[in-house]
């Protein structure tokens, strides 16, 4: 495990969280935190159940009693030994797993409720921008028992918007809703995630979110922080909670610089190097974040390119280490540029190739096993 990253100094921008919690009925819980999180992006909220993950929403939005500590955002104290700012007075929006919406009002009517609550005189997003953001126009008029569960968690979101928060609390939001409508809602779950100028901390358990949603990761464990960091850096490290999971990750993000329509293809420039992924709906000069899987990364000494594996990066080996839950296999940390890739191969292929650091090789990685 990597050592606990702690704030040196309070943040002045950001979210600041330092509380105890103890359950005298629970003896083997306890929360006990030393948190700063960023301003701005999404933060995850990472962990096992029963490691406090919810517990530490709850808190924030003032739900939970027998604290002790600093809760404050841009200096805005909502927590102190002397006081305890009430839910209903601290900027919170908050999204839960079910969408808990008012049965007896209309999508609108659900959202002009959350406008009179709005915490802010001047919108810092409008309701219009909120009704495109999240392509809610079409079921306005629909009670909620006439909505998919993709569909009301889409106006439950917009609702936690329209309040007008300073901060956004986001508590497993899809683990309600079945595959489908799961991969129909992050597409404006990452709208969301990149256009709302706040903090959000979005809490899950699933990998693939955590990967295409967060900027900043904080993993938890029995009410304790256990990692922290950025996201990329954090899933590009050996000897962490993520190189041992099962569905070992690195985030890669790149330019588009291409589209190849005759293939149905997109090119990536990542560090004057190109990785082709499948297209989608990205333009010339987007951003996109990719996920690549240690399990897809194959490693090779030799520059021949008749391979239908079309993406063929340089790069050098940084570290490798046995894998504790399978002493067959090694991890292999590799940089292309300053771009971390796992490679998770045989012992015996790391012989056969005579790895060690500081060698050059080749990063092979299939186009079709390249997540969004």
């Amino acid at each position: 495990m990597s050592k606990i990253q702690k704030p040196a100094t309070k943040s002045r921008n950001g979210l600041r969280v330092c509380l105890q919690q103890q359950y005298a009925s629970t003896s083997d819980f306890s929360l006990h935190l030393d948190l700063d999180i960023p301003s701005t992006g999404v933060t995850a909220i990472f962990g096992p159940s029963g490691s406090g993950k919810t517990t530490l929403l709850r808190c924030i939005a003032g739900l939970e009693d027998r604290l002790t500590g600093n809760i404050s955002l841009h200096d805005d104290e909502w927590l102190s030994p002397s006081s305890c700012l009430p839910p209903h007075k601290r900027p919170v929006g908050y999204v839960f797993q079910e969408a808990n919406l008012f049965p007896h009002l209309t999508a609108k009517s659900n959202l002009e409720f959350a406008c009179k609550r709005a915490t802010k005189v001047t919108p810092s997003i409008s309701y219009e921008e909120v009704i495109q953001l999240l392509n809610i126009a079409p079921i306005l008029s629909h009670y909620p028992s006439e909505l998919s569960g993709g569909e009301r968690q889409r106006v439950a979101i917009a609702r936690a918007l329209l309040i007008q928060p300073k901060l956004l609390l986001m508590d497993e939001p899809l683990t309600a809703l079945d595959e489908t409508l799961k991969q129909e809602i992050l597409p404006y779950l990452e709208k969301v995630c990149r256009q709302a100028n706040m903090p959000i901390l979005y809490v899950s358990h699933s990998l693939d979110e955590v990967i295409r949603l967060a900027d900043s990761m904080i993993v938890l464990d029995k009410g304790r922080v256990i990692e922290q960091g950025n996201t990329q850096d954090l899933l590009g490290q050996l000897g962490t909670a993520f190189s041992h999971h099962q569905g070992a990750s690195v985030v890669i993000s790149g330019k588009v610089s291409e589209r190849l329509e005759e293939w149905g293809l997109s090119r990536l420039e990542v560090n004057g190097q190109d990785i082709k992924i499948q297209s989608g709906e990205e333009k010339v000069g987007d951003t996109l974040r990719i996920r690549v899987q240690a399990k897809d990364v194959s490693l090779t000494l030799a520059e021949d390119e008749k391979s239908s594996i079309l993406n063929r990066l340089k790069v050098s080996v940084d570290d490798i280490a046995r894998d504790p839950k399978d002493q067959s296999m090694v991890l292999v940390r590799l940089l292309a540029g300053d771009t971390p890739i796992l490679a998770r191969i045989t012992r015996l292929s790391a012989h056969t190739l005579d790895l060690k650091k500081g060698q050059h090789t080749i990063a092979q990685i299939k186009s079709v096993a390249l997540l969004r």
